[in-house]
């Protein structure tokens, strides 16, 4: 028997969900939803197709204990929703700043789950940060919604390179302050 060890991540427990640290046995699941285009062409760091071993070595770097960045695991089993909805993050940046990101696997669009994961994580602010970044690619106004809705105030235009489009994309960027 493998006794899996995550370095400390909190559980936040939210409405219809639990964020939890990534674990192994999700691999089949963020192979499925991360290599739907869907998904990966509204993340930066997401290639598609997904090469072999790109969702194992995620897993590795989120349970890595010199991680700069928390992954949590968006799991509705416990309310008899899907073990995963998708994916959210806290990158650890300089002066108690931290950048969030997420995806939702496209079955659970327009559900308000990204909503909730992210209300949620703000509310926990497991990291202590002060300030919280986010961005969105412009083609993407739902990702937009959700952070307005969440009180990130709209700082400015900008770019990010996106793996699975091989290209530069229009972002939107956004923060929020936290007391």
């Amino acid at each position: 028997m493998t006794i899996e060890t995550v370095a400390h991540q909190p559980v936040i427990a939210a409405g219809r969900f639990v964020l939890r640290p990534v674990r192994r046995s999700d691999a089949g699941l963020l192979r499925l939803y991360a290599g739907d285009e869907r998904v990966a062409r509204f993340t930066r760091s997401i290639p598609h197709p997904l090469p072999p071993g790109a969702i194992e070595a995620f897993v590795e770097r989120a349970q890595d204990p010199q991680r700069s960045e928390d992954v949590w695991v968006i799991d509705g089993a416990e309310q008899g929703l899907s073990e995963l909805l998708g994916v959210i993050a806290l990158d650890r940046m300089e002066r108690n700043q931290s950048e969030i990101g997420y995806w939702v696997a496209p079955a659970f669009w327009n559900t308000g789950i990204a909503s909730e994961a992210v209300t949620a994580l703000l509310e926990a602010n497991p990291q202590a940060a002060k300030t919280i970044f986010a961005e969105v690619f412009q083609d993407n106004p739902g990702s937009a919604r959700v952070l307005t809705n969440a009180g990130f105030e709209y700082i400015g235009d900008a770019e990010a390179f996106s793996v699975a489009r091989n290209a530069k994309v229009a972002t939107w960027t956004y923060l929020k302050r936290l007391t």
